[in-house]
């Protein structure tokens, strides 16, 4: 396709999407020559590639995850499917019985051990193995009844992936070292896991299932937040956000139940959120930007900046 027809589907993406025209910039500095990268990857291996994009809460994995796919498939003739780690969350009655047997903290979906890792294998070597004419459903979750879609209304993924984009907040995570794990890092790990089983559970998954799932990626790309207080603060600015945005929608009849799914969270809410996640992206923020094969540095306004690729 021609120049012209690529600048028409970024148009159309930044429009989608929501934002600003400024984003055009953006996919000229900092994804197209991450979809170079990809695209020689791909060659070099002459084979399906998987390529993990990791990044905490708010940093745009899912947008540049879409344009890459789109740019890729649509562009440069390189079929890619896409895959997130929030999609193979277990499933609520299975996190429930987590919870009773481990921990209670696990009833909350997100860190390491809330995941179907075995459905995230199987889903890769579908992807992978796939003849041209084969289909592939695509796991998916809905947040908003805090549990997966039935099977069969799962999206498909039609004919072999030669690029698999795997994103997550966690994705590519490295366990901690044993005796870092004896002191609390917030409130919840002090007053809610104050015998540290829970923190040590997430970090034995990343020794053990999730270390196979991450080792299926042949590349890993990190969009690397400035602090974690930034990520505590974006959080917090989309929390309200939604509260404005559903305080000026009209009375449209939600039931009791949706009212309930689409509660606003308060600051502390929030706040508590985010201690889920913290220890993780805490150590991920220091150890993993020395060994991504592409780091991304995420601006304070959500910008992101020239990709910087490691030599191999």
């Amino acid at each position: 396709m021609s120049d012209s027809e690529l600048n028409r589907t970024i148009k159309a993406l930044i429009a989608q999407e929501g934002l600003p025209e400024t984003y055009a910039r953006t996919v000229e500095q900092t994804i197209l020559p991450l979809v170079d990268h990809i695209l020689e990857l791909y060659q070099r291996e002459e084979r399906p590639v998987v390529v993990g994009i990791h990044g905490a809460q708010g940093t745009g994995k899912s947008t540049l995850t879409l344009f890459l796919r789109e740019i890729l498939g649509k562009h440069r003739n390189c079929p890619a499917a896409s895959l997130s780690l929030d999609d193979i969350y277990l499933t609520r009655g299975e996190r429930r019985e987590l919870a009773a047997r481990v921990h209670p903290l696990f009833v909350t979906r997100g860190v390491p051990g809330t995941h179907d890792v075995e459905l995230g294998l199987q889903i890769i070597r579908k992807l992978q193995a796939a003849p041209p004419d084969g289909f592939t459903p695509i796991p998916a979750f809905d947040k908003s009844i805090d549990d997966r879609v039935p099977a069969d209304a799962w999206p498909v993924f039609n004919g072999r992936a030669e690029v698999i984009l795997f994103e997550g907040w966690c994705l590519g995570a490295h366990p901690e070292p044993d005796a870092a794990l004896e002191r609390p890092i917030n409130r919840l790990e002090a007053e809610e896991d104050a015998s540290g089983t829970w923190r040590h559970y997430v970090n034995e998954c990343l020794k053990g299932d999730y270390h196979r799932l991450f080792d299926q990626l042949d590349n890993l790309v990190m969009l690397k937040a400035p602090s974690m207080e930034s990520v505590l603060e974006w959080r917090t600015l989309q929390e309200h956000k939604l509260a404005a945005k559903l305080s000026g929608a009209p009375d449209q009849g939600v039931t009791k139940r949706g009212a309930q799914n689409l509660r606003i969270m308060g600051d502390d809410e929030v706040a508590r959120f985010i201690m889920h996640y913290e220890r993780v992206t805490r150590f991920c923020l220091k150890e993993m930007p020395r060994r991504a094969d592409v780091l991304i540095e995420v601006g304070e306004d959500h910008s992101l900046g020239k990709p910087r690729f490691r030599a191999h």
